[in-house]
């Protein structure tokens, strides 16, 4: 008697949403401590006038902090979108090519980051200048090419400078404007920040703070995409 057959991206799948969770969790049980469990998210919230039912009690619903929709321009002068894909994690951080001070580490560790997550299709990096008027198109492509080769799905972002600044603070919580005591400078946020499909902010990692708070990102970027999956095969 013949088995019945079943597509091969179906079972893909299937070997993904199964062996991904139970991987992650032994690889952060294995380092003596275990993060697996979801993620804080990050920014303002407040109550929501739904509910859902867990348990069989009715529980309302929470509206947390959500980056908006937004359109800069990337390195080949493209029209770069946020979101550009609704089951894409994005981790993102702020800088300026001519920066005297931390960026170039910073950019060094989103460097470190991407090439462990090269291939991934569920991530995507967005490194995003404060400093547009200068860090035009051609700038940041040159700029790129010390770090774009270690993920094909890194953008450096140009655009309006009113908007960048207003999405630094009010969308991604984070400073960035200009030091106006200085000929060039700008003052900017060294955190990595990790982004949720649905645009919530999940986590914040100090670039300067060593190879702890690179390795932690690492580790939940993991816990991040198993919880997505999960919410995938949840539907």
């Amino acid at each position: 008697m013949s088995l019945p057959a079943f597509p091969v991206k179906k079972i893909l799948v299937l070997l993904i949403l199964l062996v991904v969770p139970g991987s992650v969790y032994y690889l952060l049980k294995a380092k003596g401590e275990n993060r697996y469990r979801p993620l804080a998210i990050y920014g303002p919230k407040q109550p929501a006038s739904t509910f859902h039912t867990k348990r069989g009690k009715q529980i309302r619903d929470t509206l947390y902090h959500q980056i908006r929709d937004f359109t800069l321009l990337d390195q080949n002068g493209n029209s770069a979108k946020f979101p550009a894909d609704s089951s894409q994690i994005t981790v993102v951080n702020f800088f300026f090519s001519r920066c005297p001070t931390f960026c170039s580490n910073m950019n060094s560790e989103m460097a470190r980051v991407a090439k462990i997550n090269n291939g991934n299709r569920l991530l995507r990096f967005l490194s995003i200048s404060v400093d547009p008027e200068y860090d035009r198109p051609e700038v940041l492509k040159e700029y790129s090419k010390k770090y774009g080769s270690e993920n094909e799905k890194w953008d450096f972002l140009t655009g309006d400078k009113e908007l960048i600044y207003s999405l630094a603070k009010e969308d991604f919580l984070v400073d960035a404007f200009r030091d106006t005591t200085k000929a060039v400078n700008f003052i900017h946020s060294p955190m990595i920040i990790l982004v949720d499909s649905k645009k919530r902010i999940r986590g914040y990692y100090d670039s300067t703070g060593g190879n702890d708070k690179m390795n932690l990102l690492t580790d939940e970027i993991r816990v991040l995409i198993a919880e997505e999956l999960r919410n995938v095969k949840d539907r």
